[in-house]
């Protein structure tokens, strides 16, 4: 009976080929070094992560806060406004009385009607009185038309009003800031992404291009997010 002999391949016989301690050192130390840097960009991204969100909700309650503010002067400016047209209405209607009983030669009614005038009416009645108006045609038709004429309420409604209008502005700053740390969040979730996926990648220049990426985004991020104003 005859043996056959297998030879096996050379390839397969040969011993396989390591690379020199050198090298393998070298890759092991950049890849450790890589991986370092991989997870203190996850970790710094994190923490910046955390407190462009905490800004944002800070600033999200500051611009509710405003908004509300502002509406409670507008409120407060509108009350003060209708005050201050009712006031109006009761000068007019005296100021008529006194005219018609004046032109029907009624003194002594004119004298109680006007003896009825609000006290911080007086002085602007007389002041419209003082130019003549019955018989000076470049006298304002009334004493409502003096610039004197300022009921107190509408002066409260103009300051309301002011003052809403600067609250609201307050407001949408708030919103405006509660954007762009929210905006300034997306960055850094795109940087833990790039972090996370350079410690999958295998190719060595690949992973130095992907964590290199992260890092400039991550820089210009914490930029953006340091030149931001911050809610306390």
């Amino acid at each position: 009976m005859s043996h056959v002999h297998v030879h096996a391949p050379h390839e397969l016989s040969e011993p396989p080929e390591h690379s020199p301690p050198e090298e393998e050192a070298q890759g092991s130390g950049s890849e450790r070094w890589l991986e370092l840097g991989a997870i203190l960009l996850l970790s710094l991204a994190t923490l910046a992560t955390a407190w462009s969100g905490y800004q944002a909700a800070l600033w999200s309650g500051e611009q509710s806060q405003r908004y509300s503010q502002a509406s409670a002067l507008r409120v407060r400016a509108d009350e003060d406004t209708v005050s201050g047209g009712q006031i109006h209405l009761g000068d007019l209607m005296l100021v008529n009385g006194w005219f018609n009983a004046t032109e029907s030669g009624n003194p002594k009614l004119a004298a109680d009607y006007r003896r009825r005038f609000r006290p911080a009416f007086q002085p602007v009645f007389a002041a419209w009185l003082a130019l003549h108006p019955l018989t000076n045609r470049r006298a304002p038709p009334g004493p409502t038309y003096m610039p004197q004429y300022k009921p107190a309420p509408y002066t409260a409604a103009a300051v309301a009003s002011a003052h809403a209008d600067r609250v609201f502005a307050e407001g949408s700053d708030a919103k405006t800031n509660d954007d762009d740390h929210i905006l300034a969040t997306v960055f850094f979730a795109a940087v833990l992404f790039l972090a996370a996926v350079s410690m999958r990648v295998e190719w060595l220049r690949l992973r130095v291009a992907v964590l290199a990426f992260g890092s400039v985004v991550f820089v210009g991020a914490l930029v953006f997010v340091l030149t931001l104003p911050t809610a306390s």
